[in-house]
């Protein structure tokens, strides 16, 4: 039977803590960036639509993964306290 009980933090970059579900976030962002623009993508036009569409998929991520965390999980807290939606470092990324 396997217990899940390692830590979430991966590591300390001074005093921000990069944990394990970010960079599982930025290495997937950068392995599909990679796939696409050199199996993909042969235009050069198309190559700076998908540049500046990356961008807009990352936000979507990021804001997609904290509304769900907000709707689904807690949404009576943070009716009360609005201002905590923005403190991603808190933690409450939803990804599954």
């Amino acid at each position: 039977m396997f217990i899940n009980n390692f830590d979430p933090v991966a590591f300390n970059f001074f005093a921000l803590e990069i944990r394990w579900y970010s960079l599982s976030y930025i290495f997937g962002i950068i392995l599909a960036w990679i796939y696409c623009k050199r199996f993909l993508i042969k235009d050069e036009h198309e190559l700076k639509l998908f540049d500046d569409l990356i961008s807009f998929l990352i936000i979507g991520v990021i804001v997609g993964g904290r509304l769900g965390y907000v709707i689904f999980y807690n949404p009576i807290y943070y009716l009360k306290n609005p201002i905590e939606i923005l403190m991603l470092w808190n933690g409450g990324m939803s990804f599954h």
